[in-house]
């Protein structure tokens, strides 16, 4: 593949996957990455600025996507509803992604760097959702709690949207996820 093919990024981002899931994270130079994706070290670096960027490169647009959705959802939402709109919102980014999805998500629990990024991620996304619910006018400690649980639907319904059985759509697993979070708080 020539270096002036399009989409360096994302070969660049299926080449370090490939290469992570075959001989691991820390196993994996820059050097391999680029050259298996037909690329220059440089062109890595114009792109990452090192080998665990390939893995979260989109957290920060993630979070703001979670976070617009629930800023913009109607005055009358309660908290949980807003939340719900978010996580709607982020499934969309998902789609047609799981098995890149469940590469990464191989590749982080294999190394506590990476999941300690990864844990890192979901706390800055917990943060922003309850400034978020702040503004719209939720007290504390309900603001941080709704963000918390948020988080915790997303993660958990995350986690079973990759499960090699799953094959409904990444929405329908976090609305179930969300339902099944406001069955345990209704005591059932």
């Amino acid at each position: 593949m020539g270096r002036w093919e399009p989409n360096a990024r994302g070969r660049l981002a299926e080449a370090a996957l490939g290469l992570y899931s075959e001989h691991g994270f820390e196993q994996t130079t820059v050097a391999e990455i680029a050259k298996r994706a037909g690329l220059t070290e440089r062109t890595f670096f114009r792109h990452y600025a090192d080998k665990r960027e390939v893995l979260f490169a989109g957290s920060g647009e993630l979070r703001e996507l979670f976070v617009r959705a629930v800023a913009d959802a109607p005055e009358s939402a309660a908290p949980i509803d807003a939340l719900a709109l978010g996580l709607d919102a982020v499934s969309g980014v998902f789609v047609d992604r799981r098995e890149f999805a469940r590469k990464r998500q191989a590749v982080i629990v294999a190394n506590a760097e990476l999941l300690e990024r990864e844990l890192i991620k979901l706390a800055s996304i917990s943060a922003a959702l309850g400034d978020t619910l702040r503004r719209r006018g939720v007290a504390e400690p309900a603001a941080s709690l709704a963000a918390e649980a948020g988080v915790a639907v997303f993660k958990v319904g995350f986690e079973r949207w990759i499960m090699p059985a799953e094959k409904r759509e990444m929405a329908q697993v976090m609305r179930e996820s969300l339902d099944e979070l406001k069955a345990v708080i209704a005591g059932g």
